[in-house]
């Protein structure tokens, strides 16, 4: 199974998540999000993390030339609004947000279920049930996943990959190594 850990803001809590085995790091930029991050320490919490460590910029923003900023620090994958479009030919694939009533988002190389943006408000189930059956392309499970139910969420969706945030956190924005180490052995633990 693979984890993200999204809403990281320090270079420190980066590399935590990296050692305790996170496939991918998200930085959360030009977003309204308390954990939103400036470029340049973005930058420098991307700098730091190994050539095969996914790095994923998540916003909010409606703005194309926002979304040229983020494209220049070369992000694996940019979570972003339907509305916004990723030129032809930059290499970086599109995550597109699925939540309860909304369709099914198109011209993407992954679709992300989320209720919670980072607040830890749990995921729609049977919302999720119906995305993970009709999608093309992977499904990433978010919102409201914990160390206690992520393996109970992976058996029943069983989703290509699994993103948490605020599930890991000591306090706003921080990281717990001991939550993230937790969250990740119940990700990658056989199924009972």
């Amino acid at each position: 199974m693979r984890v993200k850990i999204c809403g990281i803001t320090t270079v420190r809590d980066a590399l935590i998540a990296e050692e305790e085995g996170a496939d991918s790091i998200g930085i959360v930029v030009c977003s309204d999000s308390k954990r939103s991050v400036p470029i340049s320490r973005a930058r420098e919490i991307f700098s730091v993390l190994r050539p095969n460590t996914e790095k994923i910029c998540v916003t909010n923003t409606q703005s194309q030339s926002d979304l040229e900023l983020i494209l220049s620090l070369k992000p694996t994958a940019v979570q972003i609004p339907q509305n916004l479009q990723v030129p032809a030919g930059v290499g970086t694939k599109i995550y597109r947000v699925a939540s309860g009533g909304t369709e099914m988002p198109e011209k993407c190389d992954a679709v992300v279920i989320d209720q919670s943006c980072g607040r830890g408000v749990a995921y729609d189930r049977s919302f999720a049930e119906k995305i993970t059956a009709r999608s093309n392309v992977p499904v990433i499970l978010a919102g409201g996943l914990t160390p206690e139910n992520v393996g109970a969420a992976i058996r029943e969706l069983r989703p290509y990959a699994v993103d948490v945030s605020s599930g890991v956190e000591k306090s706003k924005g921080i990281k717990d190594r001991k939550k993230i180490r937790e969250f990740i052995d119940n990700c990658r633990r056989p199924a009972l």
